[in-house]
């Protein structure tokens, strides 16, 4: 069983400022054996983590994180950019051309771009976020997982850090072979765990005061 996590802002994202080198310095400090850089609608962090990490002990997989016209979606396995702003069902389409896995992160996240929460019709997703450290209560990642229950869908836990010192904090265990194809095999047949806690609230307040205040000092 290796540690995972799947969905992790760099700086090619718009609202982070981490730096690639500093994730994988934390993801290698809490024993996270595989990593996915899912940046905002770009493959840029996805490429630079995916040269900077070979022959190393950690496995990047490639990841984008794209605004569709409802919601937020995981290109979970491509390493080309999809356009923005294409329906749910575009969008997926143009992950599985690519032979990616369309994950939905945050999937009832109101303030968030959550997808499910807003759009009823059935879609080809395979798989969805259960666990989310981003959420202050629990009740987006219970309904996800009560989903993923009743629909059979695969489970993942994702620290969806858009600050480096977050990562892992929401993780999932994966049976795998520590290799791109097995990792998206793997997932497609559920052997994944949600595993983690949110993101603390004392390391909310540290991040956000590094990130406002001393700043006006640089």
């Amino acid at each position: 069983m290796f540690k995972m996590d799947s969905h992790i802002h760099s700086e090619y994202s718009p609202d982070s400022s981490s730096k690639i080198d500093d994730i994988l310095k934390v993801a290698a400090k809490r024993n996270i054996d595989i990593i996915a850089i899912s940046d905002h609608n770009t493959v840029d962090g996805t490429s630079e983590v995916l040269k900077k990490t070979r022959n190393t002990d950690i496995l990047a997989i490639p990841s984008i994180e794209i605004s569709s016209s409802h919601g937020h979606i995981l290109g979970f396995g491509c390493e080309e950019n999809i356009p923005r702003d294409l329906s749910p069902e575009d969008t997926i389409d143009r992950i599985h051309d690519l032979g990616g896995l369309a994950i939905i992160p945050h999937p009832y996240c109101f303030y968030r771009h959550g997808l499910l929460h807003n759009y009823k019709e059935k879609l080809n997703i395979d798989a969805i976020e259960t666990r989310n450290a981003r959420f202050i209560v629990g009740y987006c990642n219970n309904k996800a997982k009560n989903l993923s229950i009743k629909e059979n869908l695969p489970a993942l836990g994702a620290s969806d850090a858009h600050y480096y010192k977050f990562v892992g904090d929401c993780y999932s265990l994966i049976d795998c072979e520590k290799d791109v194809d097995n990792v998206l095999k793997s997932i497609s047949k559920g052997k994944t765990e949600a595993k983690g806690k949110g993101t603390s609230n004392i390391k909310l307040s540290k991040y956000l005061f590094e990130k406002n205040f001393l700043k006006k000092f640089d």
